[in-house]
């Protein structure tokens, strides 16, 4: 009796043999067509299911960038998980010249690819707001009081402390950086106050927080064609590469106004208007290399450009009533007339025991003119306030975003933030400024305005509109047609503030460790990822050979039982197939 083997010649090695003492002689032909069929639907769907299961393993790593971008936004706006261990936290403290406020941010742990930046964004309490507190005054008032400046800032650090896990306290970083309200002050102060914050805090705190993580930061560093082409800085001999320019931003703030905009390569500027920096992890990459001109001015800012007006105000009203034997601002009856006020509105300044009063007449247009004398222009081409040297900007390709002062200016009286129009904002300051203050007050208490509007704001809004208005047209020469200015608080819902540059600057090498481990973690990932596919066809060409196998001998079956009808006997011709298929082997 013969015995038919069937072998799969593999590192998983199937054999079985089948005996035609065992199998029917007769097999109906529908019933071996039904049998074929089946066999070859079976071997088609499990070719199919394998197509699927691997496209739906492997599919999923390369998902559209632009649903990640969509997706990103959306979390950016949800609670942080303060129970997931694998996100870290970093806290920033701007101490600026009206107030200190904390921001809290948080970023998931780094996707080990060496191109791509830490993913920091604001932490977000359960009721999914920022987490940011501010408290006044500026910490440059306690300049003659250092000792008292770590009491003033602990609010602010407890605030931190209640919302960062407990767990994650030590490991959180912790930047206190003070603005143009400390660079004012004598050096010697600036130190005593930041030795106090180095003293005190690490014995209340365990947050992460060395001698270099409490600093009076330049101007540079409070800021960050369509193309542009960048190398890396001291590295000129290198390839560069192309590519989209970043938008220009424009801050004021209470003591300081900031502009800062990426520059080519072949404009040359002095080192002390220029910040290169490398953001990336990897300082021989160059697609975070920027090349940054940031011009800072001091004195420029809404509350200081203010308080320099008044003092000449002052000086120069006296000075006046002296020569020509006037009481002009000395008693309340005949007041000086101020048109950068709102109309009729009654204002006092006080220096040196004495008091001058004010009555606002609203007139826009005057006050522009008046305040023009303090941005300090020269006759000099490509320069800004104060004569200082600015670099040619391509306002038809050119986008800018406006905050702080830009941003409050437009929007908390006016309602007009977002995009800026020229006109449209000079119409409406020139309305808001010639409205009685009794309107306006009746307006406030009607709560017509931003809720963070306050009466300070009320009163100085015909000023400040006037002297942005000046600072951003006359002072940086921006054409008044000029179109691609937006003022804002937040860009895709982020806050926007120089303490998110910062700290990503600050925390640029962190990377590093989780793409060490993540290569580590993707090599063996790729085995695995073969081995799957590799044993997967595997079995897919093992059954393939298994079902042609049983094909094959189903046919050979049909050929005998065709000879047995003829009249030959069965096992002759089982024994004849035997000895001719060794015969065809034999020579092989």
């Amino acid at each position: 009796m013969g015995r038919i083997s069937i072998s799969c010649l593999f590192p998983a090695s199937w054999h079985f043999s089948i005996s035609p003492a065992g199998c029917p002689r007769i097999l109906n032909t529908h019933l071996r067509q039904i049998i074929v069929i089946s066999i070859l639907a079976a071997a088609v769907s499990l070719l199919y299911f394998s197509v699927v299961i691997i496209r739906n393993k492997y599919g999923r790593l390369s998902r559209d960038k632009k649903f990640q971008r969509y997706l990103a936004r959306v979390t950016d706006i949800e609670a942080t998980d303060t129970n997931n261990p694998n996100v870290n936290y970093g806290i920033v403290v701007d101490c600026g010249s009206s107030g200190s406020r904390i921001f809290v941010y948080c970023w998931p742990r780094h996707n080990g690819n060496p191109h791509d930046l830490l993913d920091i964004r604001q932490m977000r309490d359960k009721n999914r707001k920022p987490v940011v507190m501010k408290i006044k005054p500026g910490i440059s008032e306690f300049a003659t009081s250092p000792e008292k400046v770590s009491d003033y800032i602990s609010p602010l650090l407890n605030f931190a402390a209640e919302h960062v896990p407990r767990a994650k306290h030590k490991e959180t970083p912790l930047y206190i950086l003070c603005t143009a309200g400390m660079r004012i002050l004598p050096e010697s102060q600036q130190s005593a106050i930041l030795e106090d914050l180095l003293t005190d805090i690490p014995v209340h705190f365990d947050f992460l927080f060395s001698d270099s993580h409490a600093e009076v930061i330049s101007g540079k560093q409070e800021d960050d064609e369509a193309v542009v082409e960048v190398n890396i800085p001291g590295s000129e001999s290198s390839e560069a590469i192309l590519r989209k320019r970043t938008a220009g931003i424009l801050d004021m703030g209470g003591v300081s106004t900031q502009i800062a905009y990426e520059v080519p390569k072949t404009e040359e500027i002095a080192k002390n208007l220029l910040a290169e920096f490398n953001l990336g992890c990897d300082v021989h990459q160059t697609e975070h290399v920027y090349r940054v001109y940031v011009a800072t001015f001091l004195g420029f800012g809404g509350n200081a450009a203010r308080q320099r007006y008044e003092d000449r105000i002052f000086a120069n009203t006296i000075q006046k009533n002296r020569l020509l034997g006037k009481q002009t601002g000395l008693i309340p009856d005949t007041p000086y007339l101020d048109p950068c006020l709102p109309l009729d509105i009654k204002d006092e300044i006080q220096q040196n025991g004495q008091t001058l009063y004010l009555r606002g007449t609203g007139d826009f247009d005057l006050c522009r003119e008046t305040i023009q004398p303090f941005m300090n222009k020269t006759n000099e081409t490509q320069t800004s306030l104060n004569g200082v040297y600015q670099p040619p900007i391509h306002f038809q390709n050119s986008e800018f975003y406006g905050f702080s002062e830009f941003y409050y200016c437009t929007e908390d009286v006016l309602r007009m933030g977002g995009d800026y129009n020229a006109a449209t904002f000079t119409k409406a300051a020139k309305d808001y400024c010639a409205t009685k203050w009794s309107i306006l007050r009746e307006r406030f208490d009607r709560g017509l305005y931003a809720s963070h509007a306050d009466l300070h704001r009320l009163k100085y809004q015909c000023f400040k509109s006037a002297w942005m208005f000046e600072v951003f047209h006359r002072g940086f020469s921006f054409p008044v047609n000029y179109k691609n200015l937006k003022t804002a608080l937040q860009v895709y819902d982020k806050e926007v503030q120089w303490t998110l540059g910062a700290i990503l600057y600050r925390t640029r090498f962190l990377p590093l460790r989780d793409i060490q481990q993540e290569t580590f973690r993707a090599s063996h990932a790729r085995w695995r990822g073969f081995s799957f596919v590799y044993n997967h066809y595997l079995f897919s060409g093992c059954f393939l050979v298994v079902l042609l196998a049983i094909l094959l001998y189903l046919l050979r079956l049909r050929r005998i039982h065709r000879r047995t009808l003829r009249g030959g006997s069965a096992a002759t011709i089982w024994l004849e197939e035997g000895l001719a298929s060794q015969k065809i082997a034999g020579p092989l």
